[in-house]
């Protein structure tokens, strides 16, 4: 039987965690094809046309689609699902509010976080913010799993040449409705998408200091920034920017710890990034333990140096 990825998408493009998500579902053996489900969304159904691997791409359009409201996705995914064995979501944001609805819909296990697959029917998961990896079998007809998208390669772009089919979209939910959305817009690359993080931890003080140091080196790198959940918390930092176990999972090319202690529930979500430099004046910090490159230094004298150096 075939894989079903649920893809994510602004109705034009395709969002880069279903690239991942694409990769993950091909390693489950079958066919991979995707769900585009959105208001005018040919477009991003045009783009999932073009991933490599994909065989077919199912285009639901229906205005109640169109804001990827949980309620509606997740009828519409049990509406196909009976002709798949696995069903795959990103493990955003989105996909961990409509899977576990569609898990509970079918009346099956999810299966969470995916890191890797062994067998169509065994994958791995981290527990424990990440220090133990368990081995999960599912004897589940349906296997809904979420993918963390770090443990996977991203699928090409470009390359398929998949057939688009239209599906009739289901009925909107009479208990559920779009009011609408405030979106953050931001120059900066996306924080899970970035190639180079640029963090700051409780140590940098205020949200003055936070931005007068970390946005200089920044701008010079080409970088996201993101915080701790400390840095967060005390308001150094928009809750968006917020990397770890209860924020976003990145594993960017370089990522830079500046002030950050290193606690488990951090490190849970930074720890796969490919180099990872840390600038912390406590040489007992745990952050450099996980460190390629670790600076013991006072960041506010070590950053603007370093800034300017580049």
């Amino acid at each position: 039987m075939a894989a079903l990825v649920i893809a994510e998408h602004d109705n034009a493009s395709i969002k880069g965690a279903t690239f991942n998500t694409v990769t993950a579902a091909l390693q489950c053996g079958g066919d991979v094809h995707v769900l585009i489900a959105g208001s005018g969304a040919a477009g991003a159904a045009a783009a999932a046309a073009q991933i490599a691997g994909v065989a077919k791409v199912l285009h639901a359009d229906e205005p109640g689609l169109g804001h990827g409201l949980a309620e509606n996705l997740a009828a519409q995914v049990v509406a196909i699902a009976a002709g798949y064995s696995h069903i795959l979501f990103p493990a955003t944001a989105s996909g961990k509010n409509v899977a576990p609805r569609v898990a509970a819909l079918l009346d099956v296990a999810q299966i969470s976080d995916a890191t890797k697959v062994i067998s169509p029917d065994t994958f791995e998961r981290p527990i424990y913010a990440g220090n133990a990896i368990a081995t999960v079998q599912s004897l589940d007809a349906t296997k809904v799993i979420t993918v963390r998208t770090t443990g996977f390669d991203p699928a090409a772009a470009t390359g398929g040449s998949a057939a688009v089919e239209s599906l009739s979209p289901v009925a909107a939910s009479a208990s559920a409705t779009f009011l609408g959305s405030e979106i953050a817009r931001s120059d900066r690359p996306e924080l899970t998408a970035a190639k180079i993080i640029v963090s700051g931890g409780r140590a940098m003080g205020s949200s003055e200091k936070f931005n007068a140091v970390l946005t200089p080196l920044a701008d010079k790198l080409g970088a996201a920034l993101g915080a701790s959940r400390a840095a967060v918390d005390a308001g150094y930092a928009p809750n968006d920017w917020q990397v770890g176990q209860t924020g976003k999972i990145v594993a960017p090319q370089l990522y830079v710890a500046v002030g950050i202690s290193g606690a488990i529930q951090h490190l849970a979500g930074m720890k796969d990034s490919k180099v990872i430099v840390a600038i912390n004046k406590d040489a007992e910090a745990p952050i450099f333990s996980v460190a390629d490159y670790g600076l013991e230094a006072d960041l506010f004298t070590a950053v603007p140096e370093l800034t300017e150096s580049l």
